[in-house]
């Protein structure tokens, strides 16, 4: 049958999965890889931060208050940081000065997952508590993947950078939403920060957890939910080299 040129064509649903990035694709926290970086830089800052810390570190362990540490953090790192695009050019010279350390700290067992939905056709996207352009960069400079990316963030703040909206536990939900994505067929996280995220999909997948957390998972999500382990050293989940389906 020859379709007209006006007639809609039924085109088949194409699944969401969505990563979480640190301890999912990435063994570690990649935004406070690329602060304390950018606190190296300068003696100062490393001072600044010394002397703040004992105010900051406390902020960033309690969840109502983890945003502005993170931003009192930030913002001694990027204090001198003039607009968007110079902390843009801050974080592609992090990646390509760091870019064997951060490969190295990709896992593979995760990407190989990761190469298998984008071989079936499914939509693919990463939501992670980082910057988004960081973990944009590491995805496109080390391990050459092109994919959509939500994450924390940020915006000039006299002088520096803080953030403004960070993708963490239900906020991050919100953004996945407000960014216009649909149902969720699969989600991939280690935190119970992303338990919104993993109760909100058909299928929850918990990767490389806290041995602690491993209790409230299995307690809080389906029976039968996967817990694995793609290669966290020191952490809990069945170890899984990312051939299963």
């Amino acid at each position: 049958m020859i379709v007209g040129a006006f007639e809609e064509v039924a085109v088949p649903y194409r699944p969401l999965v969505v990563f979480d990035f640190d301890h999912t694709l990435y063994d570690g926290d990649s935004g406070s890889h690329l602060v304390m970086w950018l606190l190296r830089r300068h003696w100062w800052r490393k001072l600044a931060a010394l002397l703040a810390a004992p105010v900051l570190l406390p902020m960033v362990a309690w969840l109502p208050t983890r945003r502005r540490g993170i931003s009192g953090f930030l913002w001694i790192a990027t204090f001198g940081t003039r607009g968007r695009a110079a902390m843009d050019a801050l974080i592609d010279r992090y990646v390509e000065a760091n870019a064997d350390g951060i490969r190295a700290r990709l896992l593979p067992a995760a990407l190989k997952v990761l190469h298998r939905h984008r071989g079936d056709g499914d939509r693919v996207l990463i939501a992670t508590g980082a910057p988004p352009e960081l973990a944009r960069a590491i995805l496109d400079f080390v391990a050459h993947e092109g994919l959509p990316v939500i994450g924390s963030l940020g915006k000039p703040f006299l002088g520096g950078f803080i953030t403004d909206q960070h993708c963490h536990a239900e906020n991050k939900m919100r953004m996945i939403w407000d960014a216009g994505y649909d149902r969720i067929a699969i989600a991939y996280s280690d935190s119970r920060a992303d338990l919104p995220l993993l109760r909100a999909a058909s299928a929850p997948v918990v990767v490389n957890p806290k041995a602690s957390a491993v209790a409230e998972f299995r307690r809080t999500l389906p029976p039968g939910t996967p817990i694995l382990n793609w290669g966290c050293v020191g952490r809990a989940g069945e170890p899984d080299p990312g051939d299963r389906r």
